[in-house]
């Protein structure tokens, strides 16, 4: 028997959060969002004595989204519903980069390790004090439901079950790397192309013998196939900059990297370690990314 144990925030909603998940896409806020704020969370336990505390991973359900865009009558694109700067003294309104925003509503169900069973309501009541101090993906907590502390045999798929059905109704989200490594290796496609050739949608006709004519609208496969940002390749080599935040640290330039992600509702998915994000660091290709757990040790 292989017993696990998780810690469940449920019905996290959140105001204001960061839609701008990477440089290139809007949407869901970024997988680095929700692993950093559960590293936050890591810290703040530390420092209340709570040392031997581990937050190994992290799988994140959204069971509501609403993007702050607006499309108008005739519009052909839609536009970013943004926050303006107060006005100049002679009235005219000042410059600003425009933000994309987003309102939802997650669980998050954390795997944590190096806690007595004694100390699990100690745990628990520092969590609901400090997740309304937090920013999650750079938004505030409106409200959120007391944490729940659930241990569970991978053996046992009542119980998983039990825990996935804690992440409805709602979609988790799984990391899909194995398609464009597929359509890269078989298609000889380079990775922007092998991305774009899961997201777009293909418009297809057909004409029956009496002529009529028949249109049908599908991707690649199917799924809710997603880009995601999954975390940054450094692009300059470790050092010290000039005015960096922490002298002490070595710093590098970095770039986002993205690939596919799937949102799948919960009762579909088989294995918890598919929908459970962890860091991962590969210094021979300075690659500071997250990936989920069945991926990294697939590898």
């Amino acid at each position: 028997m292989t017993m696990r144990r998780f810690l469940l925030i449920p019905h996290l909603k959140i105001h204001n959060a960061n839609a701008m998940s990477s440089p290139y896409t809007i949407g869901f806020p970024a997988v680095t969002a929700w692993l950093g704020a559960v590293h936050a969370l890591q810290r703040h336990l530390h420092r209340e004595g709570l040392n031997e505390i581990e937050l190994i991973g992290a799988a994140v359900s959204c069971h509501r989204f609403d993007l702050q865009t607006y499309k108008g009558v005739g519009d052909f694109v839609h536009s970013i519903i943004g926050t303006a700067n107060p006005l100049d003294k002679d009235g005219s309104r000042p410059a600003f980069v425009e933000e994309a925003r987003c309102h939802l509503e997650v669980s998050l169900l954390v795997e944590f390790r190096g806690l007595d069973s004694d100390d699990h309501d100690c745990f628990k009541n520092l969590i609901n004090i400090q997740l309304h101090r937090m920013k999650w993906a750079s938004g505030d907590v409106l409200t959120v439901k007391p944490v729940e502390v659930l241990p569970v045999d991978e053996d046992n798929e009542c119980e998983i079950k039990k825990v996935l059905n804690r992440l409805m109704l709602g979609h988790v989200l799984i990391e899909r790397r194995d398609l464009m490594r597929k359509t890269m290796q078989e298609e000889n496609k380079d990775a922007l192309d092998a991305l774009l050739d899961h997201l777009k949608v293909m418009h297809r006709s057909t004409q029956d013998e009496n002529d009529k004519v028949t249109w049908s609208s599908q991707r690649k496969i199917p799924g809710w196939l997603v880009p995601i940002a999954v975390g940054f390749q450094g692009i300059s080599e470790l050092g010290i900059a000039k005015n960096q935040r922490d002298r002490d640290t070595p710093h590098r330039f970095a770039e986002s990297v993205i690939t596919l992600g799937e949102f799948k509702m919960p009762y579909r998915v088989t294995k918890l370690d598919d929908m459970l994000w962890q860091y991962r660091v590969v210094p021979e290709q300075n690659l500071y990314l997250c990936q989920t757990l069945s991926s990294t040790y697939g590898d």
